[in-house]
């Protein structure tokens, strides 16, 4: 809740002198923020803003984002038979610190494997923009989300203060977000952890450090240990429609998902646990499914139902992979 507020007062502080502003206006703006509040040297700030570009291919990026599309047309460019192989090589070959993870959190080793492959196919696609010149671009001209995008460069400055970044030299997404796992610069700051304990937290080249901060992050973000994440349901009756919503909220206990016609197989839920419907699209067809708590706490890393499901499926990939070679391998 206290990281909550900080982030609203200086989205307060960003946002409140800016509506109408120009974008030399804003920059200013932020300069005289990055000088009061956090007591930046003001010729420091202005000359690294004087070495960032505006990019238009990061105003089209956002502007057609993965998620915009359908499920069947989003899944298989995550669900693939390399990004398994992949991902079950990376599990082996850091069993013990994803083992380690897993016991210090209860977050467990196959979502943590999950989100770094989804993320970037284990460190090999990093992001090929200027992290930069992404905030500046996205928060001083892209009206619909530059409010957010200031607060991440602010939160940028001090996080490249902190850990030593070369500010003009970090490349990442066309968002901001940096390393394996493609933390936003918030993120970095307040959920990165040194899992090696060699006194550095890098998110950059390190997978070590890269587990930990996951698990954490979402540990953080409330992960039930050994609990469910999802179950397919079925669906009857007129009244299941009005259950769905784009929220991501949980605001339905299961019981009233039960009276509105929506049913399960594979598990018996408590009557008051908080769920939420979810509809994904296929090409003849939807599917429905029924989030748990630990579905909505995958919605924290990436605010998209889609990217939720992709995860927890290439999860469950992953664990059935790597059990069944456990299983062989102590078979012989």
């Amino acid at each position: 809740m206290k990281l909550f507020k900080s982030f609203f007062v200086l989205g307060l502080c960003i946002s409140s002198v800016s509506i109408h502003a120009s974008p030399l206006d804003l920059q200013k703006q932020f300069v005289d923020l990055m000088v009061d509040t956090h007591h930046f040297d003001r010729k420091v700030v202005e000359s690294t803003l004087q070495k960032a570009t505006k990019n238009q291919a990061i105003l089209q990026s956002i502007a057609k984002p993965w998620e915009a599309k359908p499920w069947h047309q989003y899944y298989p460019i995550f669900l693939t038979e390399k990004r398994l192989t992949k991902g079950l090589a990376f599990w082996q070959t850091h069993q013990k610190t994803l083992a380690r993870a897993e016991q210090e959190t209860g977050v467990p080793a196959e979502i943590i494997v999950a989100i770094m492959g989804v993320e970037t196919f284990y460190g090999a696609y990093l992001g090929k923009y200027s992290v930069l010149d992404a905030l500046v671009t996205l928060g001083f001209h892209y009206p619909p989300r530059a409010t957010f995008f200031r607060s991440e460069l602010a939160q940028f400055f001090l996080l490249a203060k902190e850990e030593n970044f070369d500010i003009t030299q970090l490349k990442g997404s066309y968002a901001g977000a940096m390393g394996w796992g493609q933390f936003i610069s918030s993120s970095y700051r307040h959920y990165a952890v040194d899992f090696d304990g060699d006194g550095v937290r890098d998110l950059l080249n390190n997978p070590e450090d890269v587990i930990g901060s996951v698990a954490n992050y979402f540990k953080k973000h409330h992960w039930k240990a050994n609990a469910d994440i999802a179950f397919k349901a079925q669906v009857s009756g007129t009244q299941y429609p009005a259950l769905l919503s784009k929220s991501l909220k949980y605001s339905h206990q299961w019981s009233q998902l039960q009276a509105a016609g929506v049913s399960i197989t594979e598990a018996n839920l408590s009557q008051e646990m908080s769920v939420k419907l979810f509809e994904f699209a296929q090409p003849d067809t939807k599917e429905y499914w029924v989030g748990l708590p630990n579905f909505y706490a995958i919605t924290r890393y990436n605010h998209s139902p889609l990217y939720a499901m992709a995860v927890f499926q290439f999860s469950q990939q992953l664990k059935q992979g790597f059990n069944a070679a456990t299983t062989a391998k102590v078979g012989h």
